[in-house]
């Protein structure tokens, strides 16, 4: 038999299964966005109160949940980018990237849009802008790109062995990266978490940075592991 790919699904039709994937990619990448953009925001309302650290705990805590949730049922990619990663992994099959991706920009969008509904307009409703020069902001989220698929990709190389700490190691790295890039390129590394609050503001103008660069690292990162790893 051929290699298994997270996500193979049924031939013929779409099995009950990939719909749960589906679903779990959807609801998950809706908390990421949810929680994450939504400490923004609140931190914007309440003058300060929340602070960098307390915005990237959040995103670190909310992806390490999710991973913890989902891990099992999708994979918990709940990111286009790390999506892609594992097709250059060749851990996840190319025929399932527009399932995944519509899933985790409709969570993320859906997120956005409930924000607008009960805070408004506000900090651009956490949308990713840089704070630096473009290719400083763009250098800084291919780096944190790369190490963010590195450390997926070894731990689901390492499932058996470290357990319930896999979703801790994703986290922890999602939480690192904003501590302190957060306050220089925003510390994206997902495009449907930067591209939901962005369309549903109105503010685009940097947006490309954020599909970009998370692209090239998560790539980066998932080819750097499949060579060390031979």
């Amino acid at each position: 038999m051929g290699k298994k790919f997270v996500g193979d699904e049924k031939l013929g039709s779409v099995s009950s299964r990939q719909i749960n994937k589906l679903l779990a990619e959807f609801v998950g990448t809706f908390a990421l966005t949810f929680a994450g953009t939504g400490a923004i925001i609140v931190n914007e309302i309440s003058h300060g109160e929340i602070g960098n650290l307390g915005i990237a705990i959040a995103f670190g805590l909310v992806v390490t949940i999710m991973v913890y949730i989902f891990g099992d049922i999708s994979g918990a990619h709940i990111n286009p980018a790390v999506t892609i990663g594992f097709v250059a992994a060749r851990q996840f099959s190319i025929k399932q990237v527009p399932g995944y991706w519509l899933a985790q920009f409709s969570g993320a969008i859906s997120a956005s849009a409930l924000l607008h509904t009960l805070f408004g307009n506000i900090a651009h409703l956490g949308a990713t802008i840089p704070n630096s020069s473009i290719a400083v902001s763009f250098t800084l989220e291919v780096i944190l790109g790369f190490f963010l698929m590195l450390v997926i990709v070894a731990v689901v190389a390492g499932t058996e062995k470290i357990g319930g700490m896999a979703s801790v190691a994703i986290g922890g790295i999602i939480a690192l990266g904003s501590i302190f890039a957060g306050p220089i390129s925003g510390a994206s590394m997902n495009p449907a978490r930067s591209f939901a609050p962005a369309l549903v503001s109105g503010y685009l103008e940097f947006n490309w940075i954020y599909w970009l660069a998370p692209i090239i690292g998560a790539v980066l990162g998932a080819l750097f592991y499949r060579q060390i790893e031979a």
